[in-house]
C-alpha cells in the first residue's frame, strides 16, 4: 500500500484550526501520533479521511509551509479590543459560499438588466445617524407604527428580514455550515458579516444566535450596506466598539430599530426595570436586550448597570428552549435568501444554470429536493 510523506506541522495545523488534540481523533486515527513524530505515514485515503475530519483543503496538506488563512473580507471582530485571529474553518467557508452565491446573483442580476440599488453606499459616517436610520427605516418600511400592529416582536424580526430581502439584500440566516446540521456555527465568533455590492448586496446572520441578538445584528450588517462597506463583525447592543465604523453602524441599528427621540417619550423612570423593559419590548416590537441598550442611551442606565442588566437578559434569553423542526424547504429558503433561491430555481429551470451548479450553491445532492424547493416557492413547474 502506497504511503505518501505529510510533514508533521501540517497535521498539527489541520487539528489546531478546528481546536482538536491528537487524543480527540486517535479513535479514527490510531497511528496520528506516530504520523506526527514522523515515525510512520499515512496512505493517500488516511490523509483524505483526516482532511475531511479536520475541514481542511486536502491540498493544503501536501504545502510545504502552513497556508496563514485569512478572512477574505474586512474584519471588525474584537475581544476587549483586541483583533480576533484564526478564523475557523466554518467561517471561512461561509464566507466562501456566501462569496459564490453573490456572484453568480450578480451576475444573474446584470442578466436581467437589473438597475444598481441606490441605497448601496448612500451613507458615510460622516452623515447624521438620525437622519440615516430613518431613510432607512423608509427604504426597509420598517417603520415603528406597521411594527406595532404586529401580534410580537419575533413576528417584526421575520418581516424584517422579509422586508430588506424584497429591498435586494440577499439576507441569508443559518447557523450551520452550508446544510451541514453536524457543523454549528459559533456566535462567538462571529454574528454576522455584509458583502457590499450595487446589484448583488448580502447579509448573512448567525442563526446559532439568539432571535434577540439577530435583530440587532440584521440592523447593524444593513447600516455596513448602505456605507457600501463589506465587514465581518460582533455586533451586539453592549459593544462600545473601538472602530469608528462599527461605533457607527451600532448608533444607527439602534436608532433604526428604536428612535431615541420615541423612546424617551415612551420610557417611564418610575417602573420597574424588567417590567419596563417588557413592556417597551412589546411596544416597538423589538428585542428585550435592544430595549435595555436603549434605555442607557435615554439617560435611563449607567454603563455599568446597563452591562450588568444586559449580561442577566441574556442568561434568561438563552435559557429559553429553542424552536425546532420547522417545513425544511421555508428553512432553505431563509438560510439562502429567499431572493436567491427563487432566481436560481427560475435560471436552472429554464437552462440558463447547470442543475449540478445549483445544487452546490444550495448544498443539495438530490434533484427532487431541488424541485420541491422550487414548488414551495411558487416558482416550480
Amino acid at each position: 500500500m502506497d504511503r505518501v510523506a505529510i510533514k508533521p506541522e501540517l497535521l498539527r495545523w489541520a487539528r489546531d484550526r478546528v481546536g482538536l488534540e491528537v487524543a480527540d481523533l486517535e479513535h479514527k486515527f490510531p497511528r496520528l501520533a506516530a504520523w506526527e513524530r514522523e515515525e510512520a505515514q499515512p496512505t493517500l485515503k488516511q490523509v483524505e479521511a483526516f482532511a475531511r475530519a479536520t475541514h481542511a483543503p486536502v491540498g493544503y496538506l501536501f504545502l510545504d509551509t502552513p497556508p496563514v488563512e485569512e478572512v477574505p473580507i474586512p474584519d471588525f471582530r474584537t475581544v476587549d479590543n483586541e483583533h480576533v485571529g484564526h478564523p475557523s474553518p466554518d467561517l471561512l467557508e461561509t464566507i466562501y459560499v456566501c462569496q459564490q452565491r453573490q456572484e453568480w446573483y450578480r451576475d444573474f442580476a446584470r442578466s436581467m438588466g437589473e438597475t444598481p440599488l441606490a441605497f448601496v453606499g448612500s451613507a458615510s459616517v460622516r452623515d447624521n445617524i438620525v437622519e440615516i436610520a430613518a431613510k432607512m427605516r423608509a427604504v426597509l418600511e420598517f417603520d415603528v407604527e406597521a411594527r406595532r400592529q404586529m401580534p410580537t416582536w419575533t413576528d417584526a424580526l421575520r418581516h424584517f428580514i422579509a422586508q430588506a430581502d424584497d429591498c435586494g439584500v440577499l439576507l441569508m440566516c443559518n447557523g450551520v455550515v452550508h446544510n451541514n446540521n453536524h457543523r454549528h456555527l459559533d456566535p462567538e465568533e462571529f454574528r454576522g458579516f455584509a458583502m457590499a455590492d450595487d446589484l448583488a448586496p448580502l447579509v448573512f446572520i448567525n442563526g446559532a444566535d439568539t432571535k434577540a441578538g439577530q435583530m440587532f445584528t440584521l440592523a447593524h450588517e444593513l447600516a455596513h450596506i448602505w456605507l457600501g462597506q463589506s465587514a465581518v463583525s460582533d455586533a451586539q447592543p453592549v459593544n462600545v466598539p473601538d472602530q469608528a465604523k462599527e461605533r457607527w453602524c451600532d448608533h444607527v441599528a439602534a436608532e433604526l430599530l428604536v428612535p431615541l427621540n420615541l423612546m424617551k417619550q415612551e420610557y417611564d423612570k418610575t417602573a420597574e426595570l424588567p417590567v419596563e423593559v417588557s413592556r417597551l419590548a412589546r411596544v416597538f416590537k423589538v428585542s428585550t436586550l435592544v430595549i435595555l441598550r436603549r434605555i442607557h442611551d435615554a439617560g435611563g442606565l449607567t454603563r455599568k448597570e446597563f452591562s450588568e442588566a444586559y449580561d442577566e437578559e441574556l442568561e434568561r434569553l438563552r435559557s429559553l428552549p429553542r424552536g425546532t423542526g420547522g417545513n425544511f424547504y421555508l428553512t432553505q429558503a431563509a438560510r439562502v435568501s429567499r431572493r436567491f433561491a427563487t432566481a436560481l430555481v427560475i435560471s436552472t429551470r429554464e437552462g440558463q444554470t447547470l442543475y449540478r451548479d445549483a445544487f452546490r450553491l444550495l448544498g443539495f445532492s438530490k434533484q427532487s429536493t431541488f424541485l420541491e424547493l422550487g414548488r414551495s416557492l411558487g416558482v416550480g413547474v
